[in-house]
């Protein structure tokens, strides 16, 4: 049985930074024999020390659905697309080791909008942010390429990074170079499939991304004229509206990513485990939505909080 921590192979722990860079590397070492990997591995230091609070001007990752696993799903994802598309027989323009890169980076960091910064005196929790978590993550990306040898794709970074959020239309997000755009319809395939293929998918989105969604205002929003429509009352509430999230899911993958799963395949040889597993959770979430009986949410999440770091409060997981 799939293990709750390791991906959908069972095989790299995805709560382990070091485990899922020795795989990226794995990858761009057979896709580039002479490419250098050292910005990489540096890359998934420095997000260690950032979501473990270790780094001076940052608090630890307080945010317990997008956490440190999270992330580092949708940077193996994404690594194992970008394998597929530089493998593709049909590949016009195949990657550099320098995209390969940027990609990676842009993954690693594409949440870091949801971390508060230490003299932050106005936010209690990161998913306080979660409207503009994409926009601080843009800025933070032109600030961070240049500091690891990437100053020539810091702005291709904080535009691409913008594929992972609904905030925007990806058909309005302007790119010169058509690979690095297809390299952000990558990373916003990533961050659908790596997530919602997750094992513990539902138990996530119940007990973890509703108060996120409370925190952050998505739970309630307010109309021009003042009043107040509930959209999630519950976390139980979230789950029966996650099967319409699905159908909305898989449109904009094909029609707004343009498929760009199809590359998961290519590196899997044939078969699309994200989208097979995504499928199993489909069916799942159906049968728990149905009976609204919390007995089907029976597996535990990995916590990935750094020590001392508390999570939602209690009275925000709302059955």
């Amino acid at each position: 049985m799939r293990r709750s921590d390791f991906d959908i192979t069972d095989r790299i722990r995805t709560t382990d930074a070091i485990d899922v860079c020795d795989a990226v590397v794995r990858l761009f070492r057979d896709l580039f024999p002479k490419g250098n990997s050292r910005t990489l591995e540096r890359a998934f230091e420095d997000l260690s020390k950032y979501y473990h609070g270790k780094h001076p001007d940052y608090h630890p990752c307080d945010t317990e659905y997008h956490d440190i696993q999270h992330v580092l799903d949708v940077t193996l994802a994404m690594a194992r697309m970008l394998d597929g598309f530089h493998r593709h027989p049909e590949a016009r323009a195949p990657l550099t080791p320098e995209l390969f890169t940027v990609g990676i980076v842009t993954a690693l960091f594409h949440d870091f909008g949801y971390l508060r910064k230490r003299n932050d005196r106005k936010h209690r929790y990161g998913a306080e942010y979660t409207l503009i978590h994409v926009s601080r993550g843009s800025k933070f990306l032109l600030d961070y390429m240049p500091r690891v040898g990437l100053k020539k794709y810091a702005r291709d970074a904080s535009v691409i990074i913008h594929f992972t959020g609904y905030e925007r239309d990806p058909s309005t997000i302007r790119m010169d170079d058509p690979v690095m755009r297809r390299v952000g319809e990558i990373l916003g395939t990533a961050d659908i499939i790596a997530q919602m293929a997750d094992r513990c998918y539902l138990e996530k989105c119940h007990d973890r991304l509703y108060p996120e969604f409370v925190l952050g205002g998505l739970a309630r929003r307010k109309q021009p004229d003042g009043k107040i429509i509930v959209v999630y009352k519950s976390g139980m509430d979230l789950l029966s509206k996650t099967p319409a999230f699905y159908v909305n899911a898989m449109k904009r993958l094909n029609d707004k990513l343009h498929q760009a799963y199809d590359y998961a395949a290519i590196h899997f040889g044939g078969k699309n485990l994200y989208l097979e597993e995504m499928k199993k959770n489909e069916v799942h979430i159906i049968t728990a939505a149905k009976s609204a009986d919390l007995g089907h949410l029976r597996r535990r999440a990995p916590n990935t909080l750094a020590k001392g770091v508390k999570g939602y409060p209690e009275s925000l997981v709302i059955h």
